[in-house]
């Protein structure tokens, strides 16, 4: 080779091989970029992948449970009732919850204290008709009723409860805010009710009302019939732990767990108690009745009848429902005071 030639051969040389390690250099760096990025995704991959494997293969939230009610029959409920018919005499308590049933028998509820939250609501009748049941399509009939083949025919129609009705307030509001899933609103509910009680019988015997003072509640049914009334209506909030007192033949009513109790106009004296509540009945026939009674020379000898403490109170408005019991506590103060 010419010796002119060889320098410019050299430089040649060296400059190839820059361009090919500059080549392998990025060459280099590329392969490093991309196992970066392999390793990277297959890290995700390897994280997400048991999620959703979890996800996929999770129960799906029940949408029943199993209830078994206060005789005995267990039966699967929706857990979030949304149609439901309610024939009881207790619609108030589902109220004082914000539920409202799609049906209810409505004469049951004229006259009361929630009347006027019963619009919309329509009528299954009483007896509770089952054609009407079924149209209203329920998917949970709450009764009140014990006739097992009344049971039978509505658990035909939708899933079907027999509820105690007649359970004292705090346990019959504990067990309808379970079966409607309301049971913090009706713990919420029956907190400040019990607040409310105290405020009431607070202010009563600030404004005279004796500890130990008795009390007497009593009505007529048509047939000439008087009853003394024992674990139902007013009686329940006048004998709170705070309140009146019954008689001594009162409690022997009480502890048989009565709801009322018959009697005669002659042993009247027996039951009647410090203050008398009188209730006014629906029917006219009754209404004479009362207004008989008033006029005997019985009532008249008794000592409440003597000292003025004698309350009369419409009989639908006592009822035993959690709205109603809530308004009864604003209203035994004004009844006391007139």
């Amino acid at each position: 080779m010419n010796k002119a030639k060889q320098p410019f051969v050299i430089l040649c040389i060296i400059f190839l091989m820059s361009t090919l390690l500059l080549a392998c250099g990025n060459n280099s760096n590329g392969q490093g970029s991309n196992a970066a990025a392999n390793t990277a995704a297959s890290n995700a991959a390897a994280t997400t992948a048991p999620a959703a494997e979890a996800e996929a293969t999770a129960e799906p939230a029940a949408t029943t449970r199993s209830y078994t009610d206060y005789k005995g029959h267990t039966v699967e409920i929706p857990v979030n009732p949304e149609r439901i018919i309610y024939s009881g005499e207790t619609y108030g308590d589902l109220i004082a919850l914000g539920v409202q049933a799609v049906g209810y028998p409505l004469s049951m509820g004229e006259g009361q204290v929630f009347e006027d939250k019963l619009a919309g609501v329509e009528d299954v009748g009483f007896p509770i008709n089952l054609e009407k049941t079924l149209e209203l399509q329920p998917d949970l009939i709450i009764y009140a009723g014990t006739d097992e083949a009344d049971f039978e025919a509505l658990s035909k129609i939708a899933p079907t409860i027999i509820f105690n009705t007649f359970a004292p307030l705090d346990e019959r509001m504990t067990e309808i805010g379970g079966i409607l899933n309301k049971s913090a609103e009706a713990e919420a509910w029956l907190a400040q009710y019990q607040t409310k009680e105290q405020e009431m019988w607070t202010q009563l015997k600030t404004a005279g009302m004796k500890d130990g003072e008795t009390a007497a509640v009593f009505t007529y049914y048509p047939g000439d019939r008087l009853f003394v009334m024992a674990t139902t209506g007013l009686s329940q909030v006048l004998y709170g732990e705070n309140g009146f007192k019954p008689t001594p033949a009162i409690q022997a009513v009480l502890d048989q767990d009565m709801g009322f109790q018959e009697i005669s106009m002659e042993v009247i004296q027996e039951y009647a108690g410090d203050r008398i509540f009188l209730l006014t009945p629906v029917a006219d026939e009754a209404k004479k009745s009362t207004e008989k009674l008033l006029q005997s020379a019985v009532w008249k000898s008794l000592p409440a009848v003597k000292n003025g403490h004698v309350y009369t109170q419409d009989i639908m408005k006592t009822s035993s429902d959690a709205t109603t019991r809530e308004w009864l506590l604003g209203e035994i103060p004004v009844m006391l005071n007139k």
